[in-house]
């Protein structure tokens, strides 16, 4: 043997004995020191169905509590923006992966609103969190519309949509203004050609204005888009689809009463603006709304250095 590759090997063996051998030590420092010890920051939770639904609870116990919810076809990943600025500011955040999505599981059945804001009400009550905020984008608005809307008295204090798919997305007689059934069938055949593929050319285009002339484009944006897409099952976002674009909230939005925040960007190109923001917010009992000239429907990933502080002003007002 090549006396160079000899001693390459022999340091090889060496290190990783060394290794070997620390990892063996007892580990020297206590568990206690850490200043959330012995409360989880990260979780499983069983529904009654059996669906395993993950989440992130960070922060505080007894902090003010966020809770976020996730578009299609996305994770809790997509609030990372959202949920560090605001941990470090001493809110309690918590996020979960939607049933079918991301590290929950992924269902074949239950892929609807119903069943969703089920999910939300199920984990409220494991976590006993009371008067939190809910923020919902896209999908996820639609599961905070339809979640809050009944939910027990006390546990929700406010309400923000952003991009949000309420009231209804799909066209109809009642609502000429929405999309047509194509567009969405468009969708499933794509899901169902090749996911792989919808899953890298929804985020090059349309979902962050990055198809928009002048835009800077973040490869990593959607590189991690793709990712948390590819996590989630088929069956899950196929019938997903149906559950965002046919749903309607508008009983939903006239049922809520605490102070809700629409927020939505005029240049959206996956929930169009005049079809949702400005009558989402005209259906709420004390809902204001916010437009954003020119962002995306994304926006609060590539604006979040504006969307997290207008959030914030908004809670804590």
């Amino acid at each position: 043997m090549d006396k160079r590759l000899e001693t390459t090997r022999r340091e090889f063996v060496a290190a990783a004995a060394a290794i070997t051998a620390v990892s063996a030590l007892p580990i020297p420092f206590s568990a206690s020191a850490s200043p959330y010890a012995g409360e989880k920051i990260m979780g499983v939770f069983k529904v009654a169905d059996g669906t395993e639904l993950f989440y992130k609870d960070w922060g505080p116990k007894d902090g003010q509590v966020i809770w976020f919810h996730h578009g299609w076809p996305l994770t809790s990943d997509d609030w990372d923006a959202q949920m560090m600025f605001f941990l470090l500011k001493g809110f309690r955040v918590i996020a979960h992966d939607r049933r079918g999505h991301g590290r929950s599981t992924q269902t074949d059945t239950g892929n609807e609103m119903d069943t969703y804001a089920a999910d939300v009400a199920a984990l409220v009550e494991h976590l006993d969190v009371k008067g939190a905020t809910h923020v919902g984008h896209s999908t996820g608005g639609g599961e905070v519309a339809h979640y809050v809307a009944r939910a027990k008295p006390g546990r929700v204090a406010k309400m923000v949509l952003i991009g949000a798919v309420p009231p209804v997305m799909l066209k109809s007689d009642k609502n000429p203004g929405g999309l047509p059934i194509e567009v969405f069938d468009g969708i499933r055949a794509g899901v169902l050609a090749n996911r792989a593929q919808l899953y890298v050319d929804f985020p090059t285009g349309p979902f962050y204005g990055f198809n928009r002339p002048g835009a800077q484009i973040s490869q990593g944006t959607i590189d991690n888009w793709y990712r948390q897409g590819m996590m989630g099952g088929i069956k899950a976002h196929y019938d997903c689809i149906k559950a965002f674009s046919e749903t309607d909230f508008t009983e939903d939005l006239k049922k809520i009463e605490v102070p809700s925040l629409v927020m939505h960007g005029e240049d959206d190109q996956v929930v169009p603006y005049a079809d949702s923001g400005p009558l989402s917010a005209k259906l709420l009992k004390n809902g204001t709304l916010k437009s954003y000239p020119g962002y995306p429907h994304g926006m609060a990933t590539t604006h979040h250095d504006v969307i997290n502080p207008d959030l914030l002003a908004f809670i804590k007002g």
